[in-house]
């Protein structure tokens, strides 16, 4: 366990599909960390074009985006989780840059994934900001992924909901590709199903957001973590949404391991890049 980038988790790795760590923050404002949000690359397979699929876009997603020199202006889909501001409070920015802030006019459509509700929901951003959320002059399409759902991406990659017990609509996200997998828990509470849900991805981003001596039922702790962690046997797991005085003053990935997980850990941080690629 450490809280330190892993061996064989680096920039090597960046040939093949790949998770970058944009933004691994919580509700409480950091300077050295944007809100929840993650970005997985994998290249194209045939025919089919590489896919960017940027998971959660909270505030300051878009400026750690930028600083990471990745092609924000190429994402072909976005994964929400929920709709909680830490978790989507970048949105209108990125969809306001997308229509205004490229060299060129974007023609691609890009996907927004959602739980139930996130059509309404990005009609309310529609109304209260502009019509730019869904008509920004390429296509948006929104689809609603109700939990055990799932759909194809093309080239090979699917992506798969899985109920979590943070709020009424919240959902995890599994993506595989041809020789890839990628789990996000999003924001939950513990949940006996997500664990086995998450079974063998090649990294697990897990929120572990409290200590166990707050723990509440609706987000995880080291315990919870723990388990949930010994039951997905990820290839890496990394901490993420960690409340700042909880992980300023504890080794976080020490007490998951003391909790009873064996395996690889880190905690994340901005620009931390992880291989998916198999084997």
């Amino acid at each position: 366990m450490s809280e330190t980038e892993p061996a064989g988790h680096g920039p090597a790795g960046r040939a093949g599909a790949e998770l970058v760590v944009v933004g691994c923050g919580t509700v409480v404002p950091e300077a050295d960390r944007a809100a929840s949000s993650y970005w997985v690359s994998s290249p194209g397979t045939g025919s089919a074009a590489p896919a960017h699929v940027l998971f959660d876009c909270g505030p300051g997603a878009l400026q750690a985006l930028a600083r990471l020199g990745l092609p924000w202006g190429e994402v072909t889909d976005l994964a929400i989780t929920h709709f909680h501001a830490d978790h989507v409070g970048a949105l209108p920015g990125l969809f306001f840059a997308l229509k205004h802030g490229l060299p060129r006019p974007r023609s691609r459509p890009l996907t927004v994934w959602g739980p139930a509700g996130a059509r309404g929901f990005l009609a309310r951003l529609a109304g209260a900001y502009g019509d730019f959320i869904l008509a920004p002059g390429f296509p948006v399409l929104i689809e609603e992924l109700p939990p055990g759902a799932a759909r194809d991406l093309g080239g090979g990659r699917r992506l798969e909901a899985h109920k979590t017990p943070h709020t009424e609509e919240s959902v995890a996200w599994r993506l595989e590709g041809e020789a890839f997998s990628f789990g996000y828990t999003g924001d939950s509470g513990p949940s006996a199903e997500l664990g086995p849900f998450m079974r063998g991805v090649s990294a697990l981003v897990c929120e572990c957001s409290i200590h166990d001596s707050e723990a509440a039922d609706n987000h995880l702790s080291p315990a919870r973590v723990a388990e949930l962690a010994t039951a997905a046997r990820p290839r890496l797991l990394v901490l993420t949404h960690i409340y700042p005085h909880f992980r300023t003053q504890h080794d976080v990935a020490r007490l998951v391991a003391e909790a009873g997980y064996d395996g690889d850990a880190c905690i994340a941080r901005e620009g931390l890049r992880v291989s998916l690629t198999n084997g």
